[in-house]
């Protein structure tokens, strides 16, 4: 990290010179004055991060001064200095735009520490600029849009991951944006101008994954009337995207793992391998680390898909981005329904802001493009909101999964007593396949009583 470059303005020789010294010997670039003038000239000349000012000086007041530099440059991080310790002069000060202050005689520990919080800041605000600038050149979607710190350590983390192969895992809960992360990931790297494939594993039924992963040759089966290819090759010297790579079966697990590991596919019906070349992103909602001990990932599939880990931080844990996704929103809704809303009242803002969003960006989103449509007036009230009830379909979609999932199981369950746990006959009971019932039975957990496992 650069060290700050650092102006002392005190009028004691002695404690300008020891301080002066001090600072240079940490790395840092000093200029010193003894008086207002002086100082005047060498801040307008020079390029300073940091100004240490005493609060009296024999030509001006400190105070007069620091708003003179706040003035030419309202960036600048000022600390006053000063044997007068009150209160007032602390607060004059910070009311005038001082970022600090320290009392005589100045402890160095504190004084260092104040320096290392200033350049800290300032490096994290000038990566932020490097980032964004890197974003608008690179990456023409204007759907990353952040402004929170979290989101900032995400984006640090995207851009410099982008340039490699390894492979990444975007954890995070459902809508939290996920799929804008995975085309910042493909538009940053050097498979740009090669495809983006995307599957979600848990849309297509278990029995058609297989193909649609890895395509199959004419003739592998019933229907089968030509050769297919599959995703990954479809993706080759690109970039593929599996999102909800926990819903994939143990059976494809393996596979999986042959892709990243010998860079190569077989197609059902095949007779030779394919060679691929394919960078290899996923994403989950689920934590793969349970599934891993239950048995249901593979533990050795797991590491090889989590080179990178993404952490994608919930809306509500980044209150600070929601102001900039309302007026996004608001924007891309007005422009797509024709509508010409203004704005959005400083009630219905601070709804927006204060509420939890189960459902994540993506129920932000719903909830704007709603309002757009259906207000009246020029601005969105609060009457406009409905998020009382905002992410209930997603609630309640949770709910049905968890409904559904408990009947299964009871079903299965009973089918399995009422054949003493014969699969082959618990199985036909319930028109499914062996090989289908032994995945539910892993997915439910279902255990024969006495077993123990």
């Amino acid at each position: 990290m650069d060290r700050a470059r650092i102006l002392i303005v005190e009028d004691e020789e002695t404690q300008r010179t020891l301080l002066g010294g001090l600072l240079e010997k940490e790395g840092h670039t000093v200029a010193t004055a003894g008086n207002g003038s002086d100082a005047i000239d060498l801040f307008k000349n020079n390029s300073f991060e940091i100004v240490f000012l005493d609060y009296r000086l024999p030509d001006t007041n400190g105070l007069t001064l620091l708003k003179t530099f706040k003035e030419t440059n309202p960036e600048v991080d000022i600390i006053m200095i000063t044997a007068f310790g009150t209160i007032e002069n602390a607060v004059d000060a910070l009311k005038a735009g001082a970022t600090d202050y320290l009392t005589k005689p100045v402890d160095l520990d504190d004084l260092f520490f104040k320096i290392k919080k200033i350049e800290e800041k300032a490096h994290l605000i000038r990566e932020n600029k490097v980032l964004k600038e890197t974003l608008k050149d690179r990456f023409k979607s204007e759907d990353f849009i952040y402004q929170s710190d979290k989101m900032h350590e995400v984006a640090s983390l995207v851009v410099r991951v982008a340039k490699t192969d390894s492979t990444c895992i975007i954890e995070g809960e459902s809508g939290a944006g996920k799929e804008v992360i995975v085309n910042l990931l493909h538009e940053l790297s050097e498979r740009k101008n090669h495809p983006l494939i995307k599957v979600n594993c848990a849309a297509i039924p278990e029995t058609l994954l297989e193909s649609e992963l890895f395509g199959y040759e004419k003739g592998a089966f019933t229907g089968a009337y030509q050769r297919k290819i599959g995703k990954f090759e479809l993706a080759n010297k690109g970039t593929i995207f599996l999102d909800e790579i926990g819903d994939i079966p143990l059976s494809l697990q393996s596979k999986l793992l042959r892709v990243i590991q010998e860079k190569e596919v077989e197609r059902l019906g095949g007779l030779h391998p394919v060679k691929v070349d394919v960078r290899i992103i996923t994403a989950t909602n689920r934590n793969i680390e349970e599934e891993v001990k239950k048995g249901a990932f593979r533990e050795d599939l797991y590491y090889r898909l989590k080179v990178v880990a993404i952490p994608l931080p919930p809306l509500r844990e980044r209150r600070e981005d929601i102001p900039l996704l309302i007026n996004h929103f608001l924007k891309r809704f007005n422009d797509r329904h024709n509508r010409g809303i203004k704005g959005i009242t400083s009630e219905a803002r601070d709804m927006l802001i204060k509420h939890d969003y189960p459902g994540n960006v993506r129920e932000l989103e719903n909830v704007i493009e709603r309002a757009v449509v259906l207000t009246r007036g020029d601005y969105i009230s609060k009457e406009d909101l409905p998020l009382s009830s905002a992410g209930t379909d997603i609630v309640q979609e949770k709910r049905m999964k968890d409904t559904v999932g408990a009947l299964e199981k009871k079903m299965i369950t009973g089918a399995l007593i009422n054949a003493d746990w014969v699969q082959t006959k618990a199985a036909s009971a319930l028109g499914l396949s062996e090989r289908m019932l032994r995945y539910k039975i892993k997915k439910h957990n279902i255990v024969k009583p006495g077993n123990g496992t």
